[in-house]
């Protein structure tokens, strides 16, 4: 089709977008030398997102819903098995069909006990071919399951704008992608870029394939700190290559999401990027950044928060909100959600069961937990949580040192699950305004203060006569909640 043409597909597809259906057959018939319908339907899929159409089933096109985008999550069970066949494939192509076992299954181990032993001594990892499908088998799944979590309660929020403009800061194999796009319903219009330099791109090109045409996807094959978001414009800038369907889009707007899913900790300078990326949200839009619960990314993750929101153009949004105007909290804030076990993939339990070295231990290439570290930031002001500290009824924790044995009104976000391994039930809490780690100890359950225990991570609680104590092992501050404390969850 020449470009005179086209341009007649679009006037036609704008004019009658909003008086009925777009139908391909239709608009051939006003197009100069009456172009197969077929080209005229790939046009119009190409620039569906510009035009604000979605496909539906019989071929024809309509208007894109507008309304904030709500979906129906219970949970992550399982790694959807389309995705681990599509794995499964790659594995075979590179390998053979019996690559968990021989020589191939080896490699696979070896590699990815290198990248995990690297990964927890902070030493740089180089994603290689080899490199990439090792961390898919690991990584897909906890991924995958992790970005569902978080996106879903944003959608919750009302948060996930349509059509949806996604930007995914060092993409990986794809979990954070696959999670985000399954989490959305079908007639989500979703324009999806990738930023992803090494050879991790090929798998998630791959992995990307067989959506359907209401998501394009672009993969920019360049470093988060090179890649410039306002290259990803219409005419192809920025070094992108098209995977699935449709063609590149732009930043007019800036991007309603940008992800940055377990990154963060491999780059020089993380705060300057995300900084910078920050310009390229729109105003009512969200970053998300995500990190591996472990104790040196996730401080590193409230470190990088602290930097970007409380000394930067950010704000807070969730989970760990400032409850007390101009107040930024310190300590380690080692934060992180648990939710509940995969079931093991068929993929890695071959690859753990063809081991055969005596220092393998059974197990050791399976990764179902779904523990996790993230923020979201935001530009607009917007916060989950709304409520602000009053000194009239609650004191605040940054001056906690001054109420160590009173019992003190708090209100707080609660930011563990129970930590105690067994002995007194043990969270985490914070206010925004702590000076060092608070923990919530309940040593006498009751009604009055079981929402302590009930309430999910991420929740607002209001403390009332807690008992505040120095733990000098822990240096670190004990609300002790005990029967005479009642505590309270926002409903």
């Amino acid at each position: 089709m020449n470009p005179d043409q086209r341009e007649q597909v679009l006037s036609n597809a704008k004019y009658l977008r909003n008086v009925r259906p777009l139908d391909p057959d239709e608009i051939s018939e006003y197009v100069e030398g009456q172009p197969h319908p077929a080209v005229v339907r790939q046009v119009i899929r190409e620039e569906a997102f510009d035009l604000g159409v979605v496909e539906r089933d019989d071929g024809t096109f309509e208007p894109a819903p507008e309304e904030p985008i709500s979906v129906a999550f219970h949970g992550v069970e399982t790694f959807p098995e389309r995705h681990a066949a599509t794995l499964e494939e790659l594995l075979v192509e590179e390998f053979g069909v019996d690559w968990p076992d021989g020589e191939s299954g080896e490699r696979l181990r070896d590699r990815i006990r290198q990248v995990k032993d690297r990964y927890l001594r902070q030493v740089d990892v180089t994603y290689d071919e080899l490199t990439a499908l090792g961390y898919a088998i690991y990584h897909l799944p906890d991924y995958y399951a992790t970005t569902q979590y978080v996106l879903a309660d944003l959608a919750r929020d009302g948060l996930i704008e349509r059509p949806l403009r996604v930007l995914d800061v060092g993409a990986g194999v794809g979990g954070p992608a696959l999670g985000l796009l399954d989490l959305l319903p079908e007639d989500a219009l979703v324009d999806y870029h990738a930023v992803e330099p090494s050879d991790a791109a090929d798998v998630l090109e791959r992995m990307l394939e067989g959506y359907g045409p209401n998501v394009r996807t672009t993969v920019h094959r360049e470093t988060a700190e090179a890649f410039e978001p306002g290259s990803a414009d219409a005419d192809g800038s920025g070094g992108a290559s098209e995977s699935g369907s449709g063609s590149e889009g732009g930043t007019d707007g800036g991007f309603d999401l940008i992800l940055f899913g377990n990154v963060l900790s491999e780059l020089a300078d993380p705060g300057a990027v995300v900084r910078r990326y920050l310009d390229a949200l729109a105003t009512d839009g969200s970053l998300v950044a995500l990190a591996p619960a472990d104790r040196n990314t996730a401080i590193e993750l409230r470190e990088i928060e602290r930097d970007v929101a409380d000394r930067g153009p950010a704000t807070v949004y969730a989970p760990t909100v400032r409850l007390w105007h101009g107040e930024s909290p310190e300590g380690e804030s080692w934060s992180f959600d648990v939710e509940p076990d995969l079931a093991v993939p068929e993929f890695q339990r071959r690859l753990d069961e063809a081991a055969t070295d005596p220092d393998h231990e059974p197990g050791e290439f399976v990764n179902v937990d779904v523990q996790y570290a993230y923020s979201v930031l935001r530009r607009d002001g917007e916060r989950a949580i709304e409520a602000q500290g009053s000194r009239e009824f609650a004191a605040k924790m940054a001056d906690a040192e001054d109420h160590v044995t009173e019992r003190v009104n708090l209100v707080a976000v609660k930011l563990s699950n129970d930590l105690s391994e067994g002995g007194n039930p043990l969270f985490l809490i914070g206010d925004g305004s702590q000076e060092t780690d608070h923990f919530a100890v309940l040593t006498d359950e009751s009604t009055l203060n079981a929402d302590l225990r009930r309430a999910d991570y991420g929740d607002l609680l209001f403390f009332e006569n807690a008992l505040v104590l120095w733990n000098d092992d822990e240096a670190a501050y004990n609300v002790v909640v005990d029967g005479e404390t009642v505590v309270d969850a926002a409903s």
